[in-house]
């Protein structure tokens, strides 16, 4: 049965290359002092520049401690982490789905820490060695334009976007590089995989897909805007991002919450092995996941929050439907890298690749 979002994702136990400039904690110690924090903090994440501008400038105003950030895809920050493993520039990667925090695990890339709130995240939002905790939750849906096409002729389910009448209407952003999409395309594959151990059916799915995509845009605001200008009147994308989008800057988005099932994602944070400034690495790390923080991002930016004591959520989050396919995390953290080698190299029609 569905259940609303408060119900069974709160209770239950989910980029544009822009530049801006342990242990547990006690709450009473949490974010330690000015004078023990480095002087600067370097953050990777895909959350995008309003999110990250909005917290650099929080943050430096609190701690007089230099903000830096990349805004990437997920599987990019974990490329460019694991590529300077000898030599970690970053100190926190902030946004992500858990599979590729517990990869990033598997090859020694973090470092645990538990931090101070820990008492208030369900055991399924958190590494149990603390390598990474769960920030916030993303069904992913299926997204159009409110301006072409109407409710009741939007697809209703993800096999829907199959049909042969689509053909050049979706715009897809490029998989490989976005844990979002790698992470959608894997829960196609899984749902017959789970059962047969074989990805083929997955694969002629992505493959009618493939027919009916127009492009894979290079970047997620590529994609918005061949969206919002009707160049295509879908895609497959996160449900706070639709939201924001609609809410905060007019695109005319609205969004179809797939009705066998949807991805939910947990979008976590980790501090990075190595970094060079741990301790401003862990305030920054507290800062961004206090109740206040989490309602902001909630209110503002259409977050999920996982925390169980952030009261007074905004009614689109009590009161959303949402059907969370069962999925077996592992098994994407296993097979995911070799399912998107597959598609890159096998299905994608290499001509509706649009580069930057």
């Amino acid at each position: 049965m569905a259940l609303t979002m408060s119900a069974s994702l709160l209770l239950a136990a989910c980029g544009g290359n822009d530049e801006g400039s342990g242990n547990k904690k006690s709450s009473g110690d949490a974010g330690a002092d000015k004078e023990k924090l480095e002087e600067k903090v370097v953050i990777y994440s895909p959350h995008g520049k309003d999110i990250l501008s909005k917290f650099e400038q929080q943050f430096e105003s609190k701690y007089d401690v230099d903000v830096e950030w990349l805004d990437m895809g997920s599987q990019e920050v974990l490329d460019r982490i694991r590529s300077e493993k000898n030599n970690p520039q970053a100190d926190i990667w902030w946004g992500a789905p858990s599979v590729n925090f517990d990869q990033a695990k598997d090859e020694g890339l973090l470092e645990p820490y538990e931090p101070s709130y820990s008492g208030n995240l369900a055991e399924s939002f958190h590494d149990p060695d603390w390598h990474w905790s769960g920030t916030s939750q993303t069904p992913e849906v299926i997204m159009y334009n409110s301006k072409q096409l109407k409710k009741e002729d939007a697809p209703k389910d993800w096999d829907e976007l199959l049909d042969p009448k689509w053909k050049d209407k979706i715009i897809i952003r490029y998989p490989l590089a976005s844990g979002t999409m790698r992470t959608i395309f894997s829960a196609m594959i899984y749902r017959d995989f789970k059962d047969s151990n074989d990805p083929k059916a997955g694969y002629e799915w992505l493959k009618k897909l493939d027919a009916n995509t127009k492009e894979y845009a290079a970047n997620p605001e590529m994609m918005y805007n061949k969206v919002a200008k009707g160049e295509g009147v879908l895609s497959v994308w996160a449900m706070p991002d639709v939201v924001n989008l609609k809410e905060n800057k007019n695109y005319p988005f609205e969004f179809i919450i797939p009705e066998s099932g949807t991805p939910v994602l947990t979008e976590g944070i980790a501090k990075v092995k190595g970094a060079k400034h741990p301790k401003a690495a862990e305030a920054f790390y507290e800062f961004v996941n206090t109740p206040e923080a989490a309602k902001l991002l909630a209110e503002e930016f259409y977050r999920i929050p996982t925390r169980d004591d952030v009261k007074d959520l905004p009614k689109w989050i009590t009161d959303t439907e949402i059907k969370p396919m069962d999925i077996d995390w592992k098994v994407f953290q296993k097979e995911s890298d070799g399912w998107m080698k597959y598609w890159d190299e096998n299905i994608k029609s290499g001509e509706k690749e649009i580069k930057e």
